[in-house]
């Protein structure tokens, strides 16, 4: 939109298919596995490799999808500690703002 195109247009212009980029947007289809696919969409989106806006398109894909992000998952002292954060997710019952709280944190960190 903010191209001032339409979808299709969009989608030709930059080599991608309209109608399962149109699924993906209105939810109907999960984000591509592939990763090349992802980086065709952040491309065409005009996000710049490696920057917040990148990284957030491949977590939100990957969340999506039900995955951990690929990077996180190549660090393997990150990777060991998975299971201790979704046990006490799981056993304390994270309210929203509680979980808001733990993500500030972690930012800060």
């Amino acid at each position: 939109m903010q191209a001032g195109l339409s979808l299709r247009e969009f989608c030709l212009k930059n080599g991608l298919d309209p109608g399962n980029y149109s699924r993906v947007e209105r939810g109907m289809f999960r984000p591509p596995q592939d990763r090349t696919i992802v980086e065709k969409y952040a491309t065409a989106l005009g996000l710049e490799r490696g920057s917040d806006e990148w990284l957030q398109l491949f977590d939100l894909a990957a969340a999506e999808r039900g995955q951990v992000p690929e990077d996180l998952m190549s660090d393997e002292e990150l990777v060991d500690k998975l299971p201790v954060l979704f046990r006490t997710m799981r056993a304390t019952q994270v309210s929203p703002e509680k979980l808001d709280e733990f993500i500030e944190k972690i930012r800060r960190s």
